[in-house]
């Protein structure tokens, strides 16, 4: 039998097991081969498809994360989840909340879906917040600022960085709302980054647009408010409490005039402007309401299968755009081609245009010499 190592510090006669509980083991070289007999197995697609099906917390978090990954294997795989998916969605409500920095969406948010949750809905949250330049991942963590929210049991949060797409989404927030409708969730909250001028990208994906906005901004009659009204169905002016109430009423009455310049963003109903103090849960039930009538009235009418159409027309050339711009840029003839146009335009011997016109211009010869037989 192999005899324990003793240890320096051991006495001579410390052999028994009465004076020390501690020996030195013999080091296994099996080790290594032990570790990866608990190596995670990896997930399938069905069983994905069953967790996000019954709401599985954790698989519906890895579903999430499969989609957002950018890498091929992963976004093939994404693929053929969202197909089996696809018949279990499209029957929630969707809202995207948009607004500058500090007019409270999250408290917004959180508020509005504790309401939602203790009346038996399920709500899920998309948080989309800003990216890091240097790691790409979120800035500010919705997740910490919807505290009572995220603990209740019919809601689900899940923050994302906007990885620098436009339109302050991500650019998979379209798959992840399948992906919550799929496992039951019958309202879906869309919170951007709450970029200003483009948030067309919201548009193209929820039924109803907010804008959340406050007093004093100082920029009512600018015009960055105008591409945002030409968009929204609603706009809520928050922190209707204490001393703001009286410049909470004049904004709402400014905001109903200015709505009255422009064409609805939705046929057949006019721009919804309301106030609400979030912070103590004021305003929501009339905001709630005009959204359940909006709801039904353009259902009513057609208008929401043919918005929801229209979308999945510009998702597919949303995405045709992705997939041409990523296959450019991986290509390897054109990373070595891109890097002389880099030089060139920097030493002043060709101009930007012409070195993205050339760019083009081989690739497209690329393409020709590769399709040849």
């Amino acid at each position: 039998m192999e005899q324990h190592k003793r240890p320096e510090w051991m006495p001579e006669n410390g052999d028994s097991q009465d004076a020390f509980t501690t020996s030195v083991m013999k080091g296994s070289a099996q080790l290594p081969a032990a570790k990866r007999a608990f190596r995670k197995k990896a997930v399938t697609i069905e069983e994905l498809e069953e967790g996000v099906r019954n709401n599985h917390r954790t698989l519906l978090a890895q579903a999430i994360t499969l989609m957002e990954s950018s890498a091929a294997r992963h976004q093939q795989k994404a693929q053929k989840l969202i197909q089996r998916l696809l018949p279990h969605a499209g029957h929630a409500i969707r809202i995207g909340i948009t607004g500058v920095p500090g007019a409270g969406k999250s408290t917004f948010i959180e508020a509005l879906g504790t309401m939602l949750c203790q009346r038996g809905y399920k709500v899920a949250v998309l948080a989309v917040d800003p990216s890091s330049t240097l790691t790409g991942g979120s800035i500010l963590g919705d997740k910490t600022r919807m505290e009572k929210l995220v603990q209740h049991p019919n809601a689900f949060v899940r923050p994302s960085p906007s990885s620098g797409a436009l339109g302050g989404v991500n650019r998979r927030t379209r798959e992840t709302l399948l992906v919550c409708e799929a496992a039951g969730y019958n309202v879906i909250l869309v919170e951007t980054v709450g970029v200003g001028q483009s948030e067309g990208s919201v548009r193209d994906m929820v039924d109803f647009f907010l804008l959340l906005t406050l007093t004093g901004a100082g920029d009512e009659l600018q015009g960055i408010k105008r591409g945002i009204l030409e968009l929204v169905d609603g706009i809520v002016i928050n922190k209707a409490d204490g001393d703001n109430i009286i410049r909470v009423q004049q904004t709402v009455a400014l905001y109903k005039q200015m709505s009255r310049l422009f064409l609805p963003a939705t046929d057949g109903w006019e721009t919804y402007v309301g106030s609400c103090s979030a912070l103590h849960c004021q305003g929501l039930e009339e905001f709630w309401y005009a959204v359940q009538q909006f709801q039904d009235t353009i259902a009513a009418a057609g208008i929401l299968e043919k918005r929801r159409n229209a979308q999945k027309r510009n998702w597919l050339y949303a995405s045709i755009r992705e997939q041409l711009e990523q296959r450019f840029f991986d290509n390897p003839f054109i990373k070595e081609r891109l890097a002389l146009a880099e030089n060139a335009i920097a030493n002043g011997t060709q101009t930007v245009t012409s070195a993205a016109l050339q760019l083009m211009d081989d690739y497209d010869r690329f393409q020709r010499s590769t399709d040849r037989p």
